[in-house]
């Protein structure tokens, strides 16, 4: 006696609707990522070019390091799980 087994799939949408000020906080911690994003690229590209490689810690560190220069103090603004 053969037995087929019935495998149902569900699907569930949902839909985030942001207030007013979660929208602007979305958008801030978006901007800064970004802004992390591409320092973080340029060092490894430079780096690349000079025969090193940077890994993640290397990174961390420049990020920390980022955080507490006066132009880009406001990464320090947002939380630091997205940049990282």
């Amino acid at each position: 006696m053969s037995v087929t087994a019935t495998c149902v799939k569900r699907a569930f949408k949902y839909r985030f609707i942001p207030t007013e000020a979660q929208a602007a906080e979305l958008s801030r911690t978006f901007g800064c990522v970004r802004k992390v994003y591409n320092l973080a690229l340029a060092a490894r590209t430079e780096a690349w070019a000079r025969g090193e490689r940077v890994n993640y810690n290397a990174t961390s560190v420049m990020l920390t390091a980022w955080k507490k220069t006066e132009e880009l103090a406001y990464l320090s603004e947002v939380s630091s799980v997205p940049l990282q």
